[in-house]
């Protein structure tokens, strides 16, 4: 097992990790990992586990993410880690014309144009059929549950949910977001904290996907009403479109950092800037956490990496480089050669010449699952398919105007992805499941996390408590308003323009799960920074 401390992180909560035997679930939500617990209980496996939580979290979590978003996961089962990639394409019609024709320069935040085909459906039923032992309309049972007899709002949820529902309020005033009104704020206001929300429609519609293995979503009764929405309220979205979406297997991508294996998924997800920056990282020493050179070469490593992918990175078909060449021991070196003393304007190079919920789950058979699925934004694009709870993603948001970028808007095309889940190795066992979940945060998240564990042998709760820092752009720095004072100072000095912020909303949500390769003992950390739960047995 990793060598780490079993103390808390000084500048912490005093949290300690939470240690089980037979299984864990950690997430975002108390209610949602206490329902994968009780799958493992009765017989499910890690997967069966990681299902019903992701799908509670759609009915306790709604903030952050819904039926109507996608997925990304790395599944760990009989020695071999495998990647699914459930994000959707932008559909088929859409271009950058016809955004133009619509009187758009930019790709607006809500309504039609930024929704893609969701992949959260599909990530479940394609989950179940291929890792599961029990059948998708029992795991999703929890779920159905809360969505039909209601739960009591917690205080995170509630927060934001407000923040929300005003800004809406203002902002979305077209009939087509009156369905997101009518599930989310029946009583003209967002639920309060304590207060008890449920969605029938939510219940009716995971009980259909359950039933048919997510057919009806794509194929069936819910494609005919998200389809039929769209016609009424200018959608974009067609019955081909749903019915062309495909899971896709991948091969994980990795680099070795000081002997651990740091996997990611591959593009189109942004898990590749965390293992570049890595990649860069893994030529220096770090004798001590607490340093302005540490803090200032990781922000250095994580710019370098963003302003790659910024450049080249998109659906891995549409890509002028490949993953292999942007990970390269070569390509890492020449960009670590950048870094200096002073703070760089990020710019990048050349490798051809060298609102989303995130869940870690275990079981005691050895199975590991890293699962994220989000809808953007919080609550996504704000339009709901009426009755049935369906909030659809925004995630064409981040595609590209400019015809000539790498990630440019075109029909059936992925776009530029933030969700990534993270997943360490070491020779041929499993370490386990990490993520931090929250926008273009979550890489920086992750190499926070890896070096916190790898580097300075914090323990999972510790790694996640420790105060982090988020690169916004050029050479600004946001930190923690617990972020030691000293360090910031001298991170000012060396160049970076430093911004102390008032609330953790923006640094991401993690959770982790290690286990022992000796023992099987699992140990896990979850975030401070929300309603964070390790369910554990």
């Amino acid at each position: 097992m990793l060598s780490f401390n079993h103390q808390s992180y000084p500048y912490a909560n005093t949290r300690h990790s939470t240690y089980g035997k037979r299984g864990m679930v950690a997430t975002s939500q108390p209610l949602a990992a206490q329902a994968g617990l009780e799958i493992l209980k009765k017989g499910g496996n890690a997967i069966d586990a990681a299902i019903a939580t992701a799908a509670c979290l759609t009915v306790v979590e709604p903030t952050s993410n819904g039926i109507g978003g996608d997925a990304f996961a790395l599944v760990w089962t009989k020695g071999e880690l495998h990647g699914l990639n459930a994000s959707g394409k932008a559909p088929n019609n859409i271009s950058i014309d016809a955004i133009k024709e619509a009187g758009y320069e930019e790709i607006p935040t809500h309504g039609w144009i930024p929704v893609t085909v969701p992949g959260v459906p599909g990530a479940w039923a394609e989950l179940s059929k291929k890792f599961g032992k029990q059948p998708l309309e029992e795991v999703l049972e929890p779920a159905i549950k809360y969505a039909e007899e209601g739960y009591p709002v917690s205080p995170t949820l509630g927060k934001y949910w407000n923040y929300a529902y005003k800004s809406y309020k203002t902002k979305l005033t077209d009939k087509v977001f009156k369905p997101w009104f009518d599930t989310f704020a029946p009583n003209n206001r967002a639920p309060k904290v304590g207060e008890i929300w449920s969605s029938k429609g939510h219940a009716e519609t995971l009980r259909s996907i359950g039933k048919t293995n997510s057919k009806s979503f794509y194929q069936g009764e819910l494609a005919e009403k998200i389809v039929q929405y769209a016609k009424e309220t200018g959608g974009y979205l067609t019955k081909e479109d749903l019915a062309e979406f495909q899971v896709e297997w991948v091969k994980p991508i990795n680099v070795n950092y000081r002997g651990y294996d740091v996997w990611e998924i591959p593009p189109n997800g942004q898990g590749i800037i965390a293992l570049q920056a890595l990649n860069i990282l893994k030529g220096f020493e770090f004798p001590e956490k607490e340093s302005v050179d540490t803090y200032h070469k990781q922000i250095e490593a994580i710019k370098l990496a963003f302003a790659d992918a910024e450049k080249y990175v998109t659906d891995e078909g549409h890509m002028k480089v490949s993953s292999e060449q942007l990970l390269s021991d070569a390509y890492g070196e020449k960009r670590r050669n950048l870094i200096g003393e002073e703070a760089l304007l990020p710019e990048a190079g050349d490798p051809s010449l060298s609102g989303t919920v995130y869940l870690a789950a275990a079981d005691g058979e050895g199975n590991m699952i890293s699962y994220i699925q989000s809808n953007y934004m919080g609550f996504g694009s704000g339009v709901v398919i009426p009755d049935t709870g369906i909030a659809l993603q925004n995630r064409g948001h981040n595609f590209s105007m400019d015809p000539e970028h790498v990630n440019a808007l075109a029909g059936g095309k992925r776009t530029y992805h933030t969700i990534i889940p993270g997943f360490m190795t070491k020779g041929d066992q499993p370490v386990g499941p990490f993520g931090v979940m929250g926008g273009f945060m979550q890489p920086q998240g992750h190499v926070q996390v890896v070096m916190n564990t790898v580097d300075f042998g914090l323990n999972p709760q510790s790694a996640l408590d420790a105060p982090r820092w988020q690169w916004m752009k050029e050479k600004m720095i946001e930190v923690e308003n617990r972020f030691p004072h000293h360090l910031a100072q001298g991170l000012a000095e060396k160049g970076h323009h430093i911004k102390i912020a008032l609330e953790p909303n923006s640094f991401g949500r993690g959770q982790i799960i290690w286990r022992d390769p000796e023992t099987g003992v699992l140990v896990g950390g979850t975030e401070s920074r929300t309603d964070g739960s390790v369910a554990a047995w």
